[in-house]
């Protein structure tokens, strides 16, 4: 009994401490516990493939068996009743594809679900000089405000459901009246986002939001490198309201200020914040524009992402904060859910929580590692982490902690990036996008996909 005593007050103590660390440079601050983790295989073994599959298609079920039943769109999480997203809804939208050249629905129902959310998104849903709010009321179309003076317009939350609306289009193909309708209201969606008016006042950058209410107050310029290059991709894309270059270089890339070229664990970094930052910086944008072979004068986005990812990865498996579980199997860090909290994860903002989307929405940068993620997530930890709509939101060895949420914006990367990695459809659709090709050109990038 005192031996049980001595060990629940020693867990206390790491807790309390583990959870307060975030800083690189001090990792004699924790002393962990080593809690071992049983190693029998809690699910039957199968192939690579099909394992992937069963990924897929288990979390798709998030976007199909859970969409709002009024709107079709992806809900906020898994708690959030009446509140959908905006990007969330745009992954969810680039999933149908997937699941229907895997079988998981029928062309015809993937239609169904389409026209229902376009045709919200079209009549129904609120918008602010073409631009969706973060969130919306799935029921209604209102805004839901996100914090106090953010219940407006969000120009990056509309460039990820621009990314999937247009990934739709170009798979439902079709010259049949029901699929020409839904591509003309697609493009009536498009073209009516004003990017340029975001500019406020003609600055030569874009701004994240703007309220009916609080108008610019929110003021936060658009500047790189983070998770949305694919916000000025679409704003110079644009058949109506597009940017000219000079909006992208002042604003976007700082005239070059948001270079790094530093190396971080042996492995330059081109471009951003020291260590890369929160893994869905080389996911978001990504799930659409295709980043192999493209180059534009600043670098090759390929060896960005990549390089990015390799240093996540060896940070977790170096674990310099001796975070219980971290290693060549455990990793990626990314925002996610945290206990009591939210946390944008990253090597400078280390909590000792892991989420499965980190790891496995690099499958195509890292291949190799992420599926020995994948394989320890679903084999070692068994439905600890697997559940209805696949994996848990995170979890933390170091306190035996599993969240028991799912976030829209965490699962659909899942889907989204092990298909790139698979075939490529979800990069093939959105970069046949004809404004896509002349707008990214007109950026100065370079690529055989335009």
């Amino acid at each position: 009994m005192k031996n049980c005593f001595q060990i629940v007050l020693l867990l206390l103590i790491v807790f309390a401490f583990g959870c307060k660390s975030d800083d690189v440079k001090q990792p004699e601050i924790i002393t962990p516990v080593t809690f071992q983790i049983d190693s029998t295989n809690k699910f039957p073994i199968i192939s690579d493939d099909a394992l992937l599959t069963l990924v897929q298609k288990q979390t798709f079920k998030y976007f199909w068996d859970f969409g709002h039943p009024v709107s079709g769109l992806a809900r906020e999480r898994n708690t959030s009743g009446d509140v959908v997203t905006s990007g969330g809804s745009g992954f969810g939208i680039m999933t149908i594809p997937i699941a229907i050249e895997r079988e998981f629905i029928t062309r015809g129902q993937g239609l169904e679900r389409m026209q229902k959310i376009v045709a919200f998104l079209k009549t129904n849903t609120l918008k602010f000089h073409g631009a969706f709010p973060h969130w919306i009321n799935g029921a209604t179309g209102a805004a839901v405000p996100f914090s106090a003076k953010d219940d407006g317009a969000d120009l990056v939350e509309t460039s990820y459901l621009i990314q999937g609306l247009l990934t739709a289009r170009q798979y439902f193909n079709g010259n049949d009246a029901i699929e020409t309708a839904l591509r003309n209201d697609i493009n009536t969606i498009w073209n009516g986002v004003e990017w340029d008016w975001f500019r406020k006042n003609n600055e030569n950058v874009l701004y994240w939001h703007w309220s009916p209410n609080y108008n610019w107050d929110m003021n936060l310029p658009i500047k790189g490198w983070n998770e949305c290059l694919i916000t000025y991709a679409l704003a110079a894309s644009s058949p109506t309201h597009a940017i000219p270059n000079s909006v992208y270089e002042n604003g976007w890339t700082g005239n070059g200020s948001f270079k790094n070229g530093n190396s971080y664990y042996g492995i330059t970094l081109p471009l951003g914040s020291a260590y890369g930052g929160p893994l869905f910086f080389s996911q978001y944008s990504f799930l659409g524009i295709n980043p192999t072979n493209l180059t534009d004068q600043y670098t090759n986005y390929l060896t960005q992402n990549q390089n990015h990812t390799l240093i996540n990865y060896n940070y977790c498996k170096t674990n310099p904060l001796k975070y219980n579980g971290y290693s060549e199997l455990c990793w990626g860090l990314t925002a996610s859910d945290i206990q009591d909290g939210y946390n944008a994860n990253s090597p400078t903002s280390d909590k000792g929580v892991i989420a499965p989307t980190a790891a496995l929405s690099a499958f195509p940068y890292t291949p190799i590692e992420s599926m020995k993620a994948l394989k320890f997530f679903y084999y070692k930890l068994g439905n600890r982490l697997w559940g209805d709509y696949g994996f848990y939101d995170s979890f933390s060895l170091q306190t035996t902690w599993y969240a028991n949420s799912y976030l829209a914006i965490d699962q659909g990367p899942i889907i989204i990036m092990i298909e790139n990695h698979r075939s490529g459809l979800p990069w093939k659709l959105f970069m046949s996008s004809p404004e896509i090709k002349t707008g990214m050109k007109n950026l100065g990038f370079q690529s055989p996909n335009l």
